[in-house]
């Protein structure tokens, strides 16, 4: 199952590039900048407004890991969009890097034997699991909405003028309610969760609009 742990993966090589970039060269700013992470963490320097920028033209060896580069891009289009929650943003980092990645977004997990194309197949699944795996399906039921309606909306409405396909609506509408049973289990508790996945059901339009966002600026520029 997903963790929201993505700053959890950032190394010391992802630091030393975040104050490479913000110092701009200057010995001074970089002191600065060391002092401060030092008191206080590496959380206001990722929070830098300039920060996102400055990964986005970076032209030198040292590129950022994926774990910089997608919790810098969704903690700043989450801030655009008046939703302040660090723990959110470490999801939904981790939600992108997991579904990037083979057939991990048709899967509850990298080990279940069953796929998923679509939210009914996840629908059905649902009704027929039981114990843990039923908290996973319903995990999934909204992980696998919003990935789909926040990074794919263009792909959503063309199956809809097409073929007759659900809109966006319907979408929110499935991944709210994943995210709200997932959010009332009690291993929602147990994995330390349920704030994230009641955020994610009470702002699932917020969060679907900030990752068109990051889909319209960096997956799909064009």
């Amino acid at each position: 199952m997903i963790r929201s742990d993505v700053r959890s993966r950032l190394t010391a090589n992802d630091l030393h590039l975040v104050l490479l970039l913000l110092s701009r060269g200057s010995a001074a700013a970089r002191r600065r900048l060391e002092a401060r992470l030092e008191a206080e963490g590496p959380d206001p320097l990722l929070d830098d407004p300039d920060l996102l920028e400055r990964l986005l033209a970076v032209r030198t060896m040292l590129v950022p890991s994926e774990a910089l580069f997608f919790y810098v891009l969704v903690r700043r289009a989450l801030l655009d969009a008046g939703v302040d929650d660090r723990h959110v943003t470490d999801y939904l980092g981790a939600l992108l890097l997991e579904f990037g990645r083979r057939d991990r977004a048709w899967r509850v997990d990298w080990n279940d034997d069953h796929s998923h194309r679509y939210l009914v197949d996840i629908l059905a699944d649902l009704e027929s699991a039981v114990g843990e795996r039923r908290f996973r399906v319903m995990v999934h039921l909204g992980d696998y909405a919003l990935w789909l309606a926040g990074i794919f909306p263009e792909y959503i409405e063309a199956r809809r003028l097409r073929r007759g396909g659900p809109d966006v609506p319907y979408y929110e509408a499935l991944g709210r309610r994943g995210f709200g049973m997932a959010s009332d289990h009690v291993l929602a508790d147990v994995t330390g969760l349920e704030p994230v996945f009641r955020t994610a059901a009470e702002r699932f339009p917020v969060l679907r609009e900030a990752l068109n966002g990051v889909s319209d600026r960096v997956f799909f520029p064009h």
